[in-house]
């Protein structure tokens, strides 16, 4: 039997498997396909998942299920969220690639347990914006404007890094996450986009967001907008990069460890 997995979390923090060896249901849960979610203990450890059909195909709704499943778990455990995908041929091939990461795993737990991500979306104008015109039209000359062109273009990302950078610091100085990761964008309408995840414990997110409040009103020149609490995907990724699990993912074919490349919808 395959297995779709969501998560691993921690064994003691589900007591329904105090006294069983065998997957158990979770009730009231249904995951990708609508099908039940099982615990399937491991060791110290439970990995959530459910029944698959590999002839089946995952949609976007799927992504939206798997999502769903891991945050209601986030309610209950410190939890290792999965690449979306990935799936266990078996039970030998799940238990392998648990067995031969828990070390990894249950120091990820330790690292990440009581903490949770808080995600801001920061859209500042591009600096560079008004320039944009005379970059298209020097893009299909030659010679001497070309190179005049790759100097200009150089200086706009060096500006625009600078921006960035400003912004991100300020928003480490008024938050103190205890960890952040931060990526920048441009939009087709001449905005920076900055996603910003923080790492804060989770007992205090009303502090956070209190903060935030204030300070979306007084930076006056970026729009800001909030979201989280969410497990902290962003900090797992980083922690288990490197780690090789025996699952595979579907949507890839390759060997997938339990890292997350899908983010949750944000508002």
């Amino acid at each position: 039997m395959a297995w779709y997995a969501y998560c691993i979390g921690e064994k003691q923090a589900f007591p329904e498997l105090a006294r069983h060896r065998k997957p158990v249901p979770m009730e009231s849960v249904l995951g990708v396909s609508g099908n039940q979610v099982f615990l399937y203990p491991a060791s110290d450890l439970a990995v959530i998942v459910s029944e698959h059909n590999p002839q089946e195909s995952l949609s976007q709704k799927s992504g939206v299920d798997h999502a769903r499943v891991i945050a209601d778990c986030f309610q209950h455990s410190t939890v290792l969220p999965f690449r979306f995908g990935t799936i266990f041929n078996d039970d030998e091939s799940l238990r392998k690639s648990i067995r031969s990461n828990q070390r990894q795993f249950l120091g990820n737990i330790d690292k990440l347990r009581g903490k949770t991500e808080m995600h801001l979306k920061i859209f500042v104008d591009d600096c560079c914006c008004g320039r944009e015109v005379e970059r298209h039209l020097a893009a299909d000359s030659v010679g001497r404007e070309y190179l005049s062109n790759l100097r200009e273009n150089a200086a706009r990302t060096r500006e625009r890094q600078t921006r960035a950078r400003a912004v991100s610091f300020q928003m480490h100085r008024l938050f103190i996450p205890l960890d952040e990761d931060v990526s920048c964008r441009l939009t087709e309408n001449g905005k920076m986009v900055l996603d910003v995840a923080h790492l804060i414990e989770r007992k205090h997110v009303e502090r956070y967001q209190n903060k935030f409040a204030t300070t979306s009103v007084m930076m006056k020149e970026c729009q800001m907008q909030l979201s989280g609490p969410w497990p902290p995907y962003h900090f797992v990724h980083r922690l288990t990069r490197g780690s090789h699990a025996v699952a595979h993912s579907t949507a890839t074919a390759e060997k997938a460890a339990p890292v997350v490349v899908m983010q949750p919808a944000m508002a």
